[in-house]
């Protein structure tokens, strides 16, 4: 297999699993929605950045090194669970309560900043450590003989990481062309109820389970 292959056929799957209905999904769209096309945009980034810096870590061999050791494998899903369960619980703590009409606290709620929402699709998708195993089982399997894994590693999560983009800007597009339905305050609290209920599954999941 070559290069070319192995770029396109690595290509096809990471876009089967891009555009699989999953957290990050969920965390785009929801803000989307609450927040608008500047914030949107920030949180995929930021799952873009830490699925690229689980690629890396792959290719250098740091994610196999989670697949080996079970200490700081579950030390991660630890961690990772009690941030997913954090922010479901604030998410739908945040839909259910009845906000009284201040304009300071809409305000508050109304400006989120480019590093929470950045920071919240990266922290999400680094501690998750499904993702690192993805990469570690996946990653080696379209590296052709002769190359370099740690350049091939890259440009396979690179691929990924455009398909992506590529798929949440036409979520993000799809909820600004909606955005007049979008923006009353029952669907807002019911996408704030569905991320945090989404979040909450996956952190109760991540930490009951195992490998």
């Amino acid at each position: 297999m070559d290069l070319t292959h192995a770029v396109l056929s690595f290509a096809v799957l990471g876009a089967l699993l891009t555009i699989t209905p999953g957290l990050d999904t969920a965390l785009v769209l929801r803000a989307a929605v609450s927040m608008g096309r500047g914030p949107a945009f920030a949180t995929a980034l930021g799952v873009g950045a830490g699925a690229l810096t689980w690629g890396a870590a792959a290719a250098v061999g740091v994610s196999a090194l989670l697949t080996a050791s079970e200490v700081a494998y579950t030390a991660l899903r630890v961690a990772g669970a009690a941030y997913m369960i954090y922010l479901g619980v604030r998410m739908v703590c945040g839909a259910l309560r009845r906000r009284a009409a201040d304009p300071a606290t809409a305000a508050e709620h109304a400006a989120p900043t480019v590093w929470n929402t950045f920071g919240r699709g990266l922290f999400t998708n680094l501690l998750n450590p499904k993702v690192g195993a993805f990469y570690v089982a996946v990653l080696p399997q379209f590296v052709p003989d002769g190359s370099s894994p740690l350049a091939v590693g890259v440009l396979l999560a690179l691929v990924h990481d455009l398909e992506g983009i590529l798929w949440f800007s036409a979520i993000i597009a799809g909820a600004g062309a909606l955005r007049r339905q979008l923006a009353r305050r029952s669907v807002r609290r019911a996408v704030d109820g569905g991320t945090g209920a989404v979040l909450l599954g996956f952190g109760v999941k991540l930490g009951l389970g195992s490998r």
